[in-house]
This record gives C-alpha cells, sequence and structure tokens, in this order.
C-alpha cells in the first residue's frame, strides 16, 4: 500500500496565518459548519474561518441521519453554493461522499478532498462502492472509523480504497458508539486509533473532537489530547450561528471560539535534539525495559501455579470458577493499587485479564 504523506498532498491554502499554532507543519486542519444551509450560511462561516490558517474548509452536503423526517442536507445545490466559496477564498473544500453518484458530483463541482462518514465504513459494500466510483482519480480522501471499534473493518475501508489508486488517503478517528453511557457523544477509545497507528504508521491520522465530544466545550481537551498523542491533524465544526445549526448545534463552534481553540494548542514535537533528554529518556526506558521483563517473569510463575491449580482441581472434581475467589481478587487487587498511587481502575482491567487467563488455563487442563 502506498501512502502519501501529507505534505504531498498538494493542497496549499491562500489564506493569510493568523493564528501561530496554525502555520506549522502540523496539524494540518478542516474547519466549517456541520451542514451547508444556505449559500449566506456558508459564505459567513467560511469568510470567517479564512483567515485563521486553515488547510480546508469542511461542510455536510449530504447528512446520513438516524430517524427520517431529519434534516438530511441540501444536496448538489450545496456543492454550488461550496464551489463560490472555494473560488472566492481560495481554500480547498471538503466534503462527506456515501455513494458513487455522491462521489461524481463532488469531483464535478471541483471538491478537493473527500472523506467516508463513520456510517459508511461500516459497510463494506457501501466503501467498495465509493472506491470503485474514485478509480482514476487523484484526490485526497479520509476514511473516518466505523461506529463500532473494530479496528479490522476500519483498516479494511482504508484498504478497499488504497486499492482504488488512491495514495493522498488518512485515517480519521471520531469516537466510537457504546451502549456505556458517558460524557461523550462518542467514545474516543484511543487506543484502537493507536492500534492503528502501530499497524499503519505511514497513515496520516486525523481527529474529529466535534463528534468525539458532541459538545463544543469538549473540543479544545479532547484536540489537546490528539495532538498530545501525535496526530496529523484535526476536523473542527465551526458555524457563524452555532445555536441555531439546523443539525448538531450543540457541538459546532463560533469561527471566534474555533481561532481561540487553535491558538490555545499546544503542537509536541516527535522528539528532542537536546542530547541530556535523549538520555534521560534512554535511561528511564531501559529501566522501564527491566520492570517489564519481572512483570513478564512474575506472570510466567503466577500461570505455572495457576496449572498446578488446574490439575489439583481436576484430581479431586472441582470446578475451574469459583465466583466468592473471583470476588475477592477483584476487590482486593485495585484496593491493593490505589493504595501504591495507581489507578484502581486500571488495576481491576488489568487483574481481569489475568484471571480470565487463569480460566482458560484451569479449564484446559481439568478437561485434559
Amino acid at each position: 500500500m502506498k501512502i502519501e504523506p501529507l505534505e504531498n498532498w498538494g493542497m496549499p491554502s491562500t489564506a493569510e496565518i493568523e493564528v501561530a499554532v496554525a502555520s506549522r507543519k502540523k496539524p494540518f486542519i478542516i474547519a466549517g459548519p456541520c451542514s451547508a444551509e444556505t449559500p449566506e450560511q456558508l459564505l459567513e462561516t467560511c469568510r470567517a474561518l479564512a483567515h485563521t490558517g486553515i488547510n480546508a474548509l469542511r461542510a455536510g452536503i449530504w447528512k446520513p441521519r438516524t430517524r427520517p423526517n431529519s434534516f438530511e442536507g441540501v444536496g448538489e445545490i450545496g456543492l454550488q453554493w461550496f464551489k463560490e466559496v472555494r473560488d472566492e477564498l481560495g481554500i480547498p473544500i471538503a466534503t462527506e461522499v456515501a455513494t458513487a453518484t455522491h462521489v461524481e458530483l463532488a469531483l464535478k463541482y471541483g471538491v478537493d478532498l473527500l472523506w467516508i462518514g463513520a456510517r459508511s465504513t461500516v459497510n463494506p459494500f457501501t466503501v467498495q462502492e465509493i472506491a470503485d466510483a474514485l478509480r482514476g482519480v487523484d484526490i485526497p480522501v479520509i476514511v473516518k472509523n466505523p461506529l463500532n471499534p473494530e479496528l479490522a473493518l476500519w483498516i479494511g475501508a482504508l484498504e478497499r480504497v488504497a486499492n482504488a489508486g488512491i495514495t493522498k488517503l488518512a485515517a480519521m478517528h471520531r469516537g466510537f458508539s457504546t451502549f456505556e453511557k458517558t460524557k461523550y457523544r462518542n467514545q474516543p477509545m484511543w487506543q484502537v486509533a493507536i492500534e492503528l497507528r502501530s499497524q499503519m504508521p505511514e497513515l496520516p491520522l486525523f481527529f474529529d473532537p466535534s463528534h468525539t465530544g458532541g459538545k463544543r466545550e469538549y473540543i479544545y481537551p479532547l484536540a489537546q489530547k490528539a495532538l498530545d498523542l501525535d496526530y496529523d491533524g484535526l476536523m473542527i465544526e465551526a458555524h457563524i450561528d452555532p445555536d441555531k445549526a439546523w443539525s448538531d448545534a450543540a457541538q459546532q463552534v463560533t469561527p471566534a471560539m474555533f481561532a481561540q481553540i487553535l491558538g490555545q494548542l499546544k503542537i509536541r514535537e516527535a522528539t528532542s535534539d537536546n542530547v541530556e533528554f535523549q538520555n534521560a529518556i534512554e535511561e528511564m526506558r531501559s529501566k522501564i525495559d527491566a520492570i517489564d521483563r519481572e512483570i513478564v517473569e512474575l506472570l510466567a510463575a503466577r500461570m505455572n501455579i495457576v496449572e498446578k491449580l488446574g490439575v489439583y482441581k481436576r484430581e479431586n472434581n472441582v470446578a475451574a470458577f469459583q465466583v466468592d475467589r473471583w470476588i475477592k481478587i477483584f476487590q482486593s487487587r485495585p484496593e491493593w493499587g490505589q493504595k501504591m498511587g495507581l489507578n484502581k481502575d486500571f488495576v481491576g482491567l488489568v487483574f481481569k485479564v489475568i484471571h480470565d487467563e487463569s480460566i482458560r488455563i484451569q479449564t484446559a487442563k481439568i478437561s485434559d
């Protein structure tokens, strides 16, 4: 899979750079309204964003909605409005596509960047239809994560687009739907995106704090965390009058608030040339490696006892799992960790994994 780095995407912005953070090589910033509603709303919003140093303007033309009778976008006429915005401001434009027809229309009106939404990524047939429509086209494409936290599905969608010949390809992390009630609209589940990056390190990774947080007050802290994790870009929803937006009003910010957020963001370097820093980091990593080795050795010793325990239970016709013992472990270990300054939930999660493996080993021995 050939992936072009962001600097080779060939999408220069002619906007004035007035926000210091946006003048840096990273992050690549995409901003604009959730939806194109009227030509006046779209133009006013984009004009207000034009001098913040963004790399591209976004606007939803077609809006996949959960329930019918909701605002589902203005359709093709919105592309004409967006083209006029692009012609006036000289800034690349981006929109979501969910069908081959969307792709054809977006290309017809000169859209510079396309993204595939989470509702589309979840369906391989839909992604393949979009990929087929993209064959022979040299355009940047961003693939959002699927609604559910299934890494293979996300990677599969990226591969389908890449197989169509798209080399200006990126992933967009926008959080995941869960039954668990949290303060966020979609759970970030950062570990899923980190695993994607570990498997596809050459792939640019963007973050969408608007859809992840679901409320405008979460945009800055979530965006900062993404930059702390060395993400390559951000997509943020901004509207000239967010409270009156026709879709996702709660998660959109004014252009002024958007500029303020950009100005507050801190860009982290991938590394440092400071020799003292490098030596200190190397020393701490060596200590971590040694401790990790001890942890693995202790786990091996624990599982060796677990094996013997499984054999002993088999010989005495005892089940592998005793709920009272599990409750005792699950209550005591997190408390031990908390007393040592560790996060209680983290320790509980670690011992759940350890206990699951212990039960697997004991069950295997009992079944021998």
